[in-house]
């Protein structure tokens, strides 16, 4: 079987170094803090206050998870960050680019290994996570659910990691540029809804009013597609609920467009999931192209 040479010499490598032994058991004990503090609420939220909680269990899932979710969301860049760039301080970055593998081989395999180590700190969480299954009666169908989710915020994460260390010669620079891109997914997609936000409230306060229906500030919200809290959200409001977080923000008796549709059922997951993945790619792609050596001998002619 074909493996990528990268992953398997990174794979290799970081399997022999206790790095990861301790990675995985600073990632257990953040694991077991959570899990401490969410059963002490769990209890004290009880309304019987008495010994038989196990009903409450269920909530374990969405807390655990979001929390692996965030620390995932954290650590991926950092280690795709100094992929690139940590091969050009090395000066071993032009050795490895003299190899048969193509830019986007090499790009992937620095994702690929960024993936399978978020994978092994998934698989080091089961235990802990089993027991929203196993005694909270959780549907053991969201367990791949939640597999699904860790393993696409791996891949974006990753994606934007690989993205700044092709653009930085310093692994600092791209850690730093990683999480300025992180802003933007975060907070930059949010400005045009509160600025609508802010717009329609000035119009209310004047006695004037927004256009209701189909309008322009419905079809802000659009850019929250690509919003990885709004898509978290989503995704626990569905766990727990069955339902969209969008079912209940919008008037759907005069809503229509792409809202309606994505506001109906699990479409804006489906659709935010298909977004994250083509922006991912398109960040493999932009750092194999900047990395390739044959563009830089075309552009020197």
């Amino acid at each position: 079987m074909w493996l990528n040479p990268i992953v398997k010499k990174d794979v290799k490598v970081q399997s022999r170094s206790m790095k990861i032994c301790f990675g995985v058991l600073a990632y257990e004990l953040i694991l077991a803090l959570v899990f401490f503090f969410a059963m002490f609420i769990i209890q004290e939220n009880n309304t019987y206050y008495s010994d038989n909680i196990y009903s409450e269990l269920v909530g374990l899932y969405p807390v655990l998870a979001i929390t692996q979710f965030v620390i995932l969301g954290v650590i991926v860049p950092v280690r795709t960050a100094s992929s690139i760039s940590g091969e050009r301080e090395r000066q071993t970055f032009d050795i490895m680019m003299t190899t048969g593998m193509t830019p986007f081989s090499v790009v992937a395999g620095k994702v690929m290994t960024a993936i399978v180590q978020s994978m092994l700190f998934i698989a080091a969480s089961l235990p802990i996570m089993a027991l929203s299954f196993v005694v909270g009666g959780m549907s053991w169908s969201y367990l791949f659910w939640f597999f699904a989710i860790a393993l696409l915020i791996s891949l974006f994460s990753a994606s934007v990691g690989i993205l700044c260390s092709s653009l930085c010669k310093k692994s600092v620079s791209a850690v730093i540029m990683s999480y300025g891109f992180y802003l933007i997914f975060f907070i930059g997609t949010l400005v045009p809804s509160i600025l609508y936000e802010i717009y329609s409230i000035n119009y209310w306060y004047n006695g004037s009013s927004v256009q209701s229906g189909y309008s322009y500030g419905e079809n802000i919200a659009l850019t929250l597609l690509i919003n990885p809290a709004v898509y978290l959200a989503e995704f626990v409001a569905l766990v727990m609920t069955g339902e969209s977080i969008w079912d209940n923000s919008f008037d759907m008796t005069t809503v229509g467009g792409p809202i309606r549709f994505l506001a109906d059922g699990n479409h804006w997951i489906i659709a935010s999931t298909v977004l994250f993945l083509a922006v991912s790619f398109l960040f493999l792609w932009l750092a194999a192209r900047r990395i390739d050596p044959a563009r830089k001998h075309r552009r020197g002619r």
